[in-house]
């Protein structure tokens, strides 16, 4: 059970690497890197790679490591009591399966994604590090026991939006996705605008690294974000020489695809300004 990547994923040889190292160890791969760079679907991908069924927990700030395992509806069975409903004597009746519960309790082994750890409170790594060592949990609702039938693929995500604790990451494999150089990213373009014209995709990336570099800039273009600035390109039927900028303006065509802030287009405007006055 190897991944190698897909036709539809590039994966660099540092990342396929990553992901069987994970695999063969058992333990959760930690992916981190700048926003838009494939970290989500790269859990699909070797989901589909692998031909294994996938579970997504996409965590936000409000979630709680609980939620994962399983959450009791105390309310609910109060109600029920109240109208005299006869499932009020089994407790298991309201207990919500978690995904971790979900994965743990599957016939065959699954890929896990756990989506953007670091939005949660900080708390939330170190609360489930028995259950990630252990591969089980208790529920004191009902006495049970749940263990994993199967370890799962357990693939981790973050922004890096805020340090993760140093006995979460003992347990797990880490890899920080780079930003793609310009070659790997002529065959990620590839993949998803097969036979774009030569011209106009040096020219579009050529553009798209000289933004990226700008000093200044406040929110970097991501991967994502060239690729939907480039359909609209094809949209346009634009081509390499209706790239090319004027004195006029330091923005590229469409740029609303690329630059998500005024600050950052405000910068470009800027810095055209002070090249034609400069002349």
């Amino acid at each position: 059970m190897r991944f190698t990547g897909t036709e539809s994923y590039v994966a660099t040889d540092d990342l396929t690497v990553a992901v069987n190292a994970a695999v063969t160890l058992e333990r959760p791969l930690l992916v981190k890197g700048e926003p838009g760079t494939g970290k989500t679907e790269l859990a699909r991908q070797v989901s589909n790679a692998l031909g294994l069924p996938m579970i997504e927990w996409h965590i936000k700030s409000t979630t709680k490591a609980q939620q994962g395992l399983y959450e009791y509806d105390a309310v609910s069975r109060l109600r029920d009591s109240q109208l005299g409903d006869a499932k009020v004597n089994d407790v298991a009746n309201y207990i919500k399966r978690g995904k971790l519960w979900q994965a743990f309790e599957a016939d065959g082994r699954v890929v896990l994604l756990i989506d953007e750890i670091d939005k949660a409170d900080i708390e939330f790594p170190n609360d489930l590090l028995q259950e990630l060592d252990r591969m089980e949990f208790h529920v004191y609702e009902t006495g049970e026991t749940v263990r994993a039938k199967h370890r799962p693929i357990m693939i981790i995500t973050s922004n890096n939006e805020k340090e993760l604790p140093d006995a979460f990451l003992r347990r797990c494999f880490f890899h920080y996705i780079r930003f793609p150089d310009i070659d790997t990213m002529r065959k990620i373009v590839e993949v998803h605008h097969p036979g774009i014209k030569d011209a106009l995709l040096t020219t579009a990336l050529t553009q798209f690294y000289e933004i990226r570099d700008q000093q200044g800039l406040k929110k970097k273009p991501s991967t994502s974000e060239v690729l939907d600035w480039l359909k609209l390109l094809l949209a346009e039927d634009l081509t390499s020489e209706d790239l090319k900028r004027d004195g006029a303006s330091a923005l590229p065509k469409l740029h609303g695809a690329l630059l998500k802030n005024e600050q950052d287009v405000h910068l470009f405007e800027r810095l055209a300004f002070m090249a034609r006055s400069g002349r």
